[in-house]
């Protein structure tokens, strides 16, 4: 992340992830301590502030977009959020979206890849 915030290519983090970002870093029963929310808040706002960063939401076709990946993918229960983060990539044009979550797979037209897999 800080490669990506420190240097010249375009990249782009999606509204969702960043709010499941904090949610989860200041989640008190996942994490002992749990990160304070400032120094969340402080990380969020470095990553914002990279000037070549572009912070992504729906557009006009997104519920379009994310209706077919629903049908295609069988998208059922809380799977619509991962669905809803894919929808918005596919929108601004990413090329690949970097997760460890393996419940990705399932959106064959969005490019994954693991930065924590060397």
């Amino acid at each position: 992340m800080r490669q990506l915030a420190e240097g010249r290519a375009a990249w782009a983090i999606p509204w969702p992830c960043l709010h499941e970002f904090y949610g989860t870093v200041t989640h008190q029963k996942r994490y002992l301590p749990p990160t304070p929310p400032a120094r969340a808040v402080q990380q969020i706002s470095y990553w914002a502030d990279s000037p070549t960063v572009r912070l992504i939401g729906e557009t006009q076709v997104h519920w379009q977009i994310l209706q077919a990946m629903i049908i295609a993918s069988d998208v059922k229960g809380p799977l619509v959020h991962d669905a809803r983060i894919a929808a918005i990539c596919l929108q601004h044009g990413v090329r690949e979206f970097w997760t460890a979550d393996r419940d990705f797979s399932r959106f064959p037209a969005l490019k994954c890849g693991n930065p924590l897999i060397v």
